[in-house]
């Protein structure tokens, strides 16, 4: 047996081994998230907080982000991307299924979606699904959802992928009607030609491609847990020294949404860290209605729209974000509503 035989075994088994750490977590409901109160917190000195609370999160947290990285990487590596680029248009509606099904698997965070979103367009996509893929990705990406569903629950995380899903779509399509959103579309249009016999596509083995997978998960693990990291050891403090009566007075009912749309959108908070943060607020006396604002801010922050404008017009920018943002607050008010908390 030579060389790559045996890599493609061992990574076949280690991707095997981590799915079943996470079926086997669900199946004895294994907590992933913290468990540690603010209460709990409280009593220990202001250097030991963040190291009990990030051991509390890893020793929890660990496979959700095992599993939801190595997931990512297989997604990136094997999806085909110029063929999913190269359809779609924003005059098919599987244009935009496409940029909606298949944006959560290429992204952890808005910023990164932002080189995905320029090749979608020069590859001669339309800017409607390109857009669609750009804000769905960041609010609902696999890494997000899984970690509010262990962290916050798995009602939220539903309706945060259905309410993320119908604004990215909304977003899209609207853009895509405009003048100025079709002139985008034509400015970046790649002209098919006919050309003289066919180019063959150099096979890659099973077990470059699954090496390829692990690199790009250990890429994204590199890039984001740092931030993460750094982002928990701010939320312990907050969850030990916050006020309770401060989150619980101004983070609910109408201008609680208002206050989380702005805060969770334009401000910025890293993928993970909002989670982390959010689910602190809630446990603070956060609405659950606030909270689902907060965490469909995430696609319409400031980074992600400066590097965005990079690559098409300032107006297509401030519209989608107008669109985020206000479908933010609408969804926070309706889903309030649903639940009895306005």
């Amino acid at each position: 047996m030579n060389f790559k035989k045996i890599r493609a075994i061992i990574l076949l088994i280690f991707i095997i081994t981590v799915f079943y750490l996470l079926i086997d977590s669900r199946i004895q409901a294994y907590s992933l998230a913290p468990t540690l109160t603010q209460a709990d917190l409280s009593v220990y000195s202001w250097y030991e907080i963040p190291i009990y609370y990030i051991w509390d999160y890893a020793s929890h947290g660990w496979i959700c982000l095992l599993f939801a990285f190595v997931v990512a990487g297989l997604f990136y590596e094997f999806i085909p991307k110029d063929f999913i680029a190269r359809r779609m248009g924003s005059k098919k509606f599987s244009g935009y299924l496409i940029g909606l099904v298949m944006a959560p698997f290429f992204t952890v965070c808005s910023c990164t979606m932002v080189p995905i979103f320029g090749s979608i367009i020069y590859a001669g996509g339309g800017i409607g699904p390109a857009i669609t893929f750009l804000l769905m990705a960041p609010a609902a990406n696999i890494l997000s959802v899984i970690v509010t569903g262990e962290m916050i629950g798995w009602d939220i995380a539903v309706i945060r992928i259905i309410v993320s899903a119908i604004t990215a779509i909304v977003a899209g399509v609207f853009i895509s009607k405009t003048s100025w959103g079709k002139s985008i579309e034509k400015r970046f249009m790649i002209k098919n030609s006919k050309s003289k016999g066919s180019v063959q596509l150099a096979k890659t083995d099973l077990d470059e491609r699954l090496w390829s997978s692990m690199k790009f998960s250990g890429f994204l693990a590199k890039k984001i847990i740092p931030y993460f990291i750094a982002g928990l050891i701010a939320v312990s403090y907050v969850e030990a020294y916050l006020p309770q009566e401060l989150v619980s007075t101004y983070m609910t009912g109408i201008t609680g949404i208002l206050l989380a749309s702005v805060i969770g959108g334009p401000l910025y908070t890293p993928t993970l860290v909002e989670i982390a943060l959010g689910r602190t607020l809630l446990a603070l006396g956060m609405s659950k209605a606030a909270l689902l604002s907060w965490l469909m801010g995430q696609p319409y922050d400031i980074p992600n729209m400066v590097a965005v404008s990079r690559i098409v017009k300032w107006k297509v920018v401030i519209n989608y974000a107008l669109i985020a943002l206000a479908f933010s607050i609408l969804f926070g008010i309706l889903y309030g509503i649903l639940i009895g908390v306005l």
